[in-house]
């Protein structure tokens, strides 16, 4: 009878494949969706992807949205298994975001700031209104103009003119030191910032979107303020131990978010303002932000601020963000507990027998007095 039951499961599995396969075709009088379609048209989609699943590559993420049937969660987790089978030949140099070719770039703490205020692809301005002229197929999209000046090519970065002043707190790593590498490394707590950073870029955007919120509801005590949000492109170096000298090996774009928050300082420290910082791949905004307010948060040890809230937590946060470890972990409930049930199923039958007769035993002895 087992014999049977593990062949007609196999059976069933190979089927629920098939399945799959059917359901993620679709209509087959319609044409099949490219990878080039999905890596142009939904590349929101496939930056996330890219970001969580720790790979830059648009086709691979847009090949694994594909297989996930638009599923992010599944897509990144694909992306990310499929990155364990690359062999590493290099780490390269810290990337000069200063550098930054931008395409995109905020600032809510100063109106005028060198290089100015540059907008770029965003829907924060949209009326978020459904537009079924996108239902059309083959319409005149309207075009972007062109400036009438070309951007700088270094636009400082807005956080500078504080730094200068001395009114926010200055870096302290000045990386030089080991970096610690979360993907060949074990989670250890305390964990440093490095760590944290890393664990939160490849965190899930949705959890880090609610911790950040709760930070700015009474759970963080956070009043930040984005001191400058880019977009744009930036160059990737590394240095070959037979040369000896960087050499560019790729060009990426990126979203970085500098968040400046309020500090009424301690006895060793003035009042300032502090810093969080967020860095994705792509045009990834609002994890960029929220990871950069997380940041923040749990830097309140570090800080001489009282440790209160899930946010300020980083054990806790450090081992709720990945959504392929969380999303395997709430998924295996699917997988067969015939024998723990079983176990549970006679354990609560026979609390309900004991629970009967300790009551009939009562009920017998009140009605003897």
């Amino acid at each position: 009878m087992a014999y049977v039951a593990v062949k007609g499961g196999e059976q069933a599995i190979l089927n629920t494949l098939r399945l799959i396969s059917e359901t993620r075709r679709g209509d087959p009088a319609l044409a099949e969706l490219t990878l080039a379609q999905i890596s142009e048209q939904f590349g929101l989609a496939v930056d996330r992807v890219m970001t969580e699943g720790s790979v830059y590559d648009r086709e691979l993420a847009a090949l694994a949205l594909k297989q996930a049937q638009g599923d992010v969660i599944e897509a990144i987790f694909l992306l990310r298994a499929y990155r364990t089978t690359l062999p590493r030949f290099a780490v390269s140099e810290p990337v000069d975001t200063s550098r930054m070719t931008i395409r995109r770039r905020i600032s809510a703490t100063f109106k005028d700031i060198p290089g100015g205020q540059v907008l770029g692809p965003t829907y924060d301005y949209t009326h978020r209104l459904l537009d079924f002229a996108l239902a059309a197929e083959g319409l005149q999209r309207p075009q972007a103009r062109l400036a009438a000046e070309p951007l700088d090519k270094d636009v400082p970065q807005v956080i500078d003119l504080l730094d200068r002043e001395g009114l926010i707190e200055e870096e302290s790593d000045d990386g030089q030191g080991e970096i610690f590498d979360l993907t060949r490394e074990p989670m250890s707590f305390p964990a440093g910032r490095d760590q944290r950073l890393q664990n939160l870029a490849r965190g899930d955007e949705g959890f880090l979107l609610g911790l950040a919120y709760s930070t700015i509801r009474g759970y963080g005590g956070a009043h930040p303020f984005v001191g400058e949000l880019r977009l744009g492109e930036v160059t990737v170096e590394i240095v070959p131990e037979e040369f000896g000298f960087p050499i560019a090996v790729a060009e990426i774009a990126v979203t970085e978010c500098q968040m400046i928050n309020q500090f009424h300082g301690t006895a060793a420290k003035p009042p300032q303002f502090t810093r969080g910082y967020g860095l994705t791949f792509g045009h990834n905004e609002r994890k960029a932000m929220a990871m950069s307010l997380v940041d923040r948060a749990m830097r309140a040890r570090e800080l001489g601020e009282d440790v209160r809230y899930p946010a300020q937590d980083e054990e806790f946060v450090l081992s709720h963000t990945d959504n392929v470890e969380a999303s395997g972990m709430v998924s295996h409930f699917k997988l067969p507990h015939y024998v723990d049930f079983q176990a549970e199923l006679m354990l609560v039958r026979q609390l309900r027998a004991d629970h009967v007769a300790t009551r009939a035993e009562v009920q017998t002895k009140e009605v003897a007095e």
